[in-house]
This record gives C-alpha cells, structure tokens and sequence, in this order.
C-alpha cells in the first residue's frame, strides 16, 4: 500500500479522551490526525441521553490516600493500584488544564448536599460539571489553532506493523468511500467502551467495539472486559435516557424506604448491595420496562432539581408524568490493558489506549465521575507518550499488503449478536447462557468466513472486517464473564 497521508501521531476517537490526546500530541510538537466514525466531539462522551458530564477528584492532596483506598474497595480490588494512584495524582492538574483552555466547569451552590456524594462514594468530593458546547468551543479553537488535521467520518479498519512497531493505520472514509492507508509512528486508542455490542444501550451510534478485536488481533489483551456497567433507563415515553439515581429515594416504586434510600447513592448496578433487589426487578420486567414517578419535595437537591429542568427542557417530561425503565448496557470499567504510559501491553510499539476503551484503573465498581476524570488524565498522558514515540522518526514505509475479505453478512451478524448479549450477558448471568452466547459467536464467525470472497464492494469489505473485529470483542467479554463464577460489582452470576 501507498501511504495516503503521513502523521506522527493518529488519534482514534474524539471524545474527551481522544482529543485531551490530540492537543497533547500537538503541544509536543506532533503532526496530529483526529479520526472519528461521526463528527468531531463525538462518542459516549458526547451522547445526548444524559443531562451532563461529572468530574470528580479529591478535595486536596490530604484526601488522596483516601480517594485511592475508596477506589480500590469499591472496585473490589480488582483495579490496578499503581493506575489508581496515578489518576488521583492527576485530577487537579487536568481541571486546571481545561480551565487554562478556556472550558467552563460548572461547580455546586451547595457541595455539601447529600446528591453530591459521587456514586458508590462514602463522603462528598471536589466535583465539577463539565460542560459539553464550552467543551467543543474550547477545543475547535485550540485544535485549529495546532494544526491538528480533523478526519470524521472515517473508521479504523486495522493497524499497520512491522518488526513489532507501528508503522500506520488502514482508515475508510465513508464520504469519499474509500481506504485511507496513513503513514504513522503511534497510534492512540480512544474509541469508547463495550456497551455498543448491546441492543439497549446508553451509548452513540458512532462507537462500534471493534478496536478491542484490532488490539487483540495485534498481541494487546483486555482487562476486566466482564465489569460492564447496566444502569436503569427510560423506555418510555422517550428511549434511552438515563435516569437520576439521586431521585430513587423519592419514586414511587413499591420497595421498602431503606432500599429506596441505599439505591439512591449510586447509579449503575452491583451485586455487592442489598438494594440491587431494585434493579434485577427492573430487568425482570422485561423490554416494556418497570413503571416509575415520582413525589419530589418542594426544595429538592440541587443536582436532583437540575436533571428534571433538563427532562422538561429536552424531552417535556414532568416528575409526575410516568415512565417506565428497564436496564440499559452503559460503560465499560476494563479494557485493553495498559502500563502506566497508556502504551498497550503486548501489543506493537507505539500503539497506546486512554479512555473507556482501557482498563485497569477500574474495578468491579466505579465512583461516579471518574469516567470523564480517567478520559482526562490517561489521554493527556497518551498524548505526550505517543508523541515521544513519533519523535523517535517517522517510518519510511507501510506494510506492502493487507488482506480483506468480503462477506454478503457482517451487519447481520452484529443484528443477531445485539439480542444474545442482551439475553444473556446483562444481569443474572448463568454459565449455560454465557455458553449459548459463546456458541452463537462460534457459528457467526465461521459464517463471516465461510461467506467471504475476495471480490466485493469496498464498503461491505470494510464491514466484514468490523463485524470480525466485533464478534472478537464480545468473545474476550463473554469468556471473561464465564471465568469469573462469582458476583463482583457490576458483575451478576445468577448462578
């Protein structure tokens, strides 16, 4: 292949974590090329179903021995310590860096109410609303005026290597409908979580899964793919829009007030509290969902207050109006493991992840907040990691070929995948459903081969080598679900 394009650095996904990347990377002095499957400012990082973005940190240097302890606990020390420090190290540096850029960071009236304790936490923390049009205009701005080359609507197909290196990204266009072999040194995964292999899902259409499938493809493992958090969510009158947790305590649902209470501490599901008793009803009420209002106080807290403003704003629903939630897939805790400079471990030099796609600095559970605070810190250090990799010279060449193959199938295959998950990998996982969902996978991976040919539209070449990619996303999930027998956080054995 000829190279269409040459870069120091290709960043995949941009979200929070891929563009923290992207002007880190170009600060350093890297060329930077910004590829998202949507537009710029996409992925979960910007989907619509939820009222906004928290960021969570310690109150000060004093509070971080404890804010890793709770970190740790929570997620059933099942996160890797060293990750751990290192993000509560690096908070406070990243809300000073958006503030430097110009971001606007909402912050309480009143931080010492209860809503403001961060989920799964035990005491209340420095919290931050991010902002998301203060967001995009401060980042159009700084990466336009770094260079940065935007390329939307453009998939990572595979990764180029050679002798063990990255040497460059295969890269599709779907507006010019064409490959895009780019020449490069790094490359930064920044591509979003595991929820998308699921029918319900709080997630954006323009994640997909499939990098976790490229990384193993190229040596790379995962870390903690079973921890997948499943939140409630409305079905109706709208569909997938989170609901607040905070408000649990003031539903009607027909539990007893202490487990109304418990529940209201924190969003997704874990099997670690008695409460969860509230979520595996809602799961057992099926696709329809479980009716739910609510009896709000006069003065209700502050964030409980701003997520019914943003439903009346946004879809027109009261408090007394009444909905009906089931689970939703929402984000992932594990993902490709990495070292402590976001480099993939076992994977090619050069390749790095940050974001929801890594995992390692999350456990079973995860504090509320600290999604956004991890895509922060991990992708500003992807950014000046991968950067210092490019430095060390731009490759000369691409690999000389790479094989596609075209099956008449690949987004059937995702089609019947979405519904399995869905049935069998959500909450009240079984050995037996797990074993259905893995020999499903079996047979939808020999169809995509078995159907394949050479010959084809370029397109549906290039959704062949999704779905293979996909199928091996789910599989490294399943399969960590099956070895782990026993309920851990967001982690349910029914069995």
């Amino acid at each position: 292949m000829t190279a269409s394009a040459t870069y120091d650095v290709v960043i995949i996904g941009s979200g929070i974590a891929g563009t923290s990347a992207a002007i880190e990377a170009a600060r350093a002095g890297s060329s930077v090329a910004l590829v998202s499957l949507g537009s710029t400012f996409s992925g979960s990082s910007f989907y619509g179903g939820t009222w906004g973005l928290g960021l969570v940190g310690p109150e000060n240097e004093a509070d971080v021995d404890d804010f890793v302890e709770t970190i740790l606990r929570v997620g059933c020390d099942q996160a890797d310590p060293q990750l751990v420090r290192q993000l509560a190290w690096g908070i406070d540096p990243a809300i000073d860096w958006l503030e430097q850029l110009g971001v606007e960071l909402r912050r309480p009236v009143d931080a010492s109410q209860r809503a403001y304790i961060p989920c799964f936490d035990h005491k209340v923390r420095r919290w931050h609303g991010l902002v998301r049009d203060s967001l995009r205009k401060a980042w159009t701005r700084e990466l336009a005026m770094l260079g940065v080359t935007p390329l939307t609507h453009t998939e990572l197909v595979d990764l180029i290597e050679q002798e063990g290196h990255i040497t460059g990204a295969l890269l599709f266009s779907h507006t010019q409908e064409k490959l895009l072999p780019v020449a490069c040194s790094a490359v930064v995964l920044a591509t979003g979580g595991l929820a998308s292999l699921y029918e319900r899902r709080l997630t954006s259409d323009d994640t997909c899964a499939s990098a976790h499938g490229i990384a193993l493809d190229h040596g790379c493992s995962l870390v903690n793919a079973e921890f997948l958090q499943m939140m409630p969510g409305i079905v109706s009158p709208v569909q997938g829009v989170v609901i607040n947790e905070k408000a649990f305590r003031f539903s009607t649902l027909p539990f007893d007030e202490d487990f109304l209470d418990e529940r209201s501490g924190y969003g997704p599901f874990t099997s670690r509290l008695a409460s969860h008793a509230i979520d595996l009803a809602i799961a057992d009420a099926g696709p329809a969902g479980m009716s739910l209002s609510y009896r709000l106080p006069s003065d209700p807290p502050e964030l409980v207050a701003d997520y019914f403003s943003w439903l009346a704003d946004a879809f027109g629903i009261s408090p007394r109006d009444e909905l009906r939630v089931s689970l939703y897939a929402h984000a992932s805790n594990g993902g490709i493991r990495i070292a402590p400079d976001t480099s993939c471990i076992g994977g090619p030099t050069g390749l790095f992840a940050c974001g929801e796609c890594a995992g390692g600095m999350h456990g079973a559970d995860r504090i509320g907040g600290l999604a956004s605070a991890a895509a922060l810190v991990f992708g500003r250090t992807a950014g000046t990691r991968a950067a210092h990799e490019a430095g060390r010279g731009t490759p000369s060449d691409l690999s000389p070929e790479l094989e596609l193959a075209c099956s008449p199938m690949p987004k059937e295959a995702l089609a019947e995948l979405r519904p399995l998950m869905g049935a069998h990998a959500m909450v009240g996982r079984t050995a037996r459903g797990l074993g259905e969902v893995l020999a499903r996978i079996d047979t939808l991976e020999r169809c995509l081969l078995d159907g394949a040919t050479p010959n084809g539209a370029l397109r549906q070449h290039v959704l062949t080598m999704r779905a293979r990619h996909q199928l091996a996303s789910a599989r490294a999930m399943v399969e960590a679900r099956l070895r782990r027998t026993e309920s851990c956080g967001s982690h349910h054995r029914a069995d």
